[in-house]
């Protein structure tokens, strides 16, 4: 039996839990991809969910989120709790001429009357949204004509736009330059610090993970282990999941992950 609900108010509260995965299988229709699922995401924390390609990634933040229903258990959310989600920018329809600020306008309507107009306050938050992320200038930018960097935060700004407990992103850096990647993982610090926002991130990006996030999920055919970065990221566990010698060296302030002897 699949099942989404709501978790007790005295035990979202005492425990500080805002969704919670349990025995769940979950999938697509009669395609099962990870099997017995148990999985929790406290509030103030920032969870990375790693593995290969096509280890069930997105298919366990797909299900946190809603999107999808398991196949079997239960997936229960804190009551009240908002979330938004922050897509991968390649699967974006960029047929229809949207600016920037249209397409960041999109994350407030869940807080807006379904039959009413943005008010001034609504434009001014997200812009002021914009100005978080730093694009306010280019509100009156076409969305398909803007960089990889600044459509991404266009899209997070999206997801401010909906006062978020929870931000959950899908692949936030795949395919950017260094520059661009550095830019938006400091950004989702800066929230992460500043704001408190709890963020929920899939990357298979080992070396953006290891120094950002501070919980880690590692799947290859299933959830195999989760708990602090700096206890579960080493050589022994990663070869688990990718099965190739991994080596994790510390460089200055930052950690490096290397494949290979």
């Amino acid at each position: 039996m699949n099942q989404s609900s709501q978790l007790a108010g005295d035990e979202s509260a005492d425990r500080g839990f805002l969704v919670v995965m349990e025995h769940a299988d979950l999938g697509y229709g009669k395609w099962r991809v990870l099997s017995d699922v148990n999985l929790s995401v406290s509030k103030g924390d920032f969870l990375a969910i790693v593995g290969p390609n096509g280890a069930g990634k997105t298919t366990i933040l797909k299900t946190m989120l809603g999107i999808i229903r398991p196949l079997r258990g239960n997936v229960a959310k804190a009551p009240g709790v908002r979330f938004s989600y922050v897509p991968q920018r390649q699967s974006m329809d960029e047929v229809y001429p949207l600016t920037a600020l249209e397409v960041a306008l999109m994350g407030r309507y869940s807080l807006m009357s379904p039959i009413g107009k943005p008010s001034r306050s609504d434009l001014a938050f997200v812009l002021s949204c914009m100005e978080r992320v730093g694009i306010e200038d280019l509100a009156d930018r076409q969305f398909r004509e803007l960089s990889g960097g600044q459509k991404q935060k266009t899209l997070i700004a999206r997801a401010l736009a909906a006062e978020p407990d929870l931000i959950a992103l899908d692949e936030p850096t795949n395919d950017m330059d260094v520059a661009s990647e550095y830019a938006i993982m400091e950004l989702l610090r800066d929230l992460y610090d500043s704001q408190k926002i709890t963020i929920v991130m899939v990357s298979h990006l080992l070396n953006v993970v290891v120094n950002y996030a501070k919980t880690i999920a590692l799947v290859d055919g299933g959830l195999k282990t989760i708990g602090p970065v700096s206890e579960l990221v080493s050589s022994e566990n990663l070869f688990r999941v990718y099965g190739i010698p991994v080596e994790l060296v510390e460089c200055g302030t930052r950690r490096v992950v290397l494949a290979g002897r």
